[in-house]
């Protein structure tokens, strides 16, 4: 299993657990969106959390170097269409980052509504520059809609990676805590945000976010 859902007074807990580095693969994005299927069916707020150091380091990088065209380009959309879901939901959505979040798993954390990072020497932020990797539409859009726009340039076009604690001025994240607090802060504003998990807050949150949502969407078309 690569993601698992527990689900508990009303909220739900998707955890991505690859063993490794939670590389974002076919597998795991399947295995992620399963987890949601279930959870929005069945709870109120929606839990994303990583295993113990590690997030997500982003795409399979091996996957990527060794595939056809075809196959990349379904990854990437995979990738940047389990961001939007989030992004999107009407649920809200807290993202429990529990170490390194980098590229695909920087922009998993712009879907959240509220996200609690645990301190450490972790790395967060879009190294896709470094790569040689120019980015795609949601890569540049999630970040202009969450990220401070000081930092757009050196997060983007610099690829610059952070420590939990650079990045919260950046707007990677929303709060920093110790690493073994990390879990307990994140069902704790679950807990806060049980109460307006109503209709109103899916409308008032697209409402807010139809702007990127609206650049977004026509470039995870087909």
């Amino acid at each position: 299993m690569t993601a698992s859902v527990k689900i508990e007074n009303e909220i739900a807990v998707v955890t991505m657990d690859d063993g490794k580095a939670n590389a974002i693969s076919l597998t795991m994005l399947d295995a992620v969106n399963a987890a949601l299927d279930e959870a929005e069916t069945a709870a109120k707020v929606i839990v994303l959390a990583g295993r113990p150091e590690r997030f997500s380091a982003g795409f399979d990088l091996k996957f990527l170097a060794s595939s056809e065209p075809e196959q990349v380009r379904e990854l990437v959309m995979g990738g940047g269409r389990l961001a939007f879901r989030l992004f999107t939901s009407d649920k809200p959505v807290v993202i429990a980052c529990t170490g390194h979040a980098i590229a695909m798993g920087a922009f998993l954390l712009l879907g959240g509504d509220s996200r609690i990072a645990a301190r450490g020497a972790y790395k967060i932020g879009a190294n896709e520059t470094v790569n040689g990797m120019t980015l795609p539409g949601f890569g540049v859009e999630l970040p202009r809609a969450g990220l401070n726009p000081m930092y757009l340039t050196q997060a983007l076009a610099q690829a610059k990676l952070y420590t939990p604690d650079e990045a919260l001025p950046v707007g990677w994240v929303d709060q920093v805590v110790a690493p073994g607090e990390v879990m307990g802060a994140a069902m704790a504003e679950a807990e806060r945000l049980l109460p307006i998990a109503n209709y109103a807050y899916g409308r008032n949150k697209r409402y807010a976010r139809q702007p990127a949502i609206d650049l977004i969407a026509p470039t995870l078309e087909g």
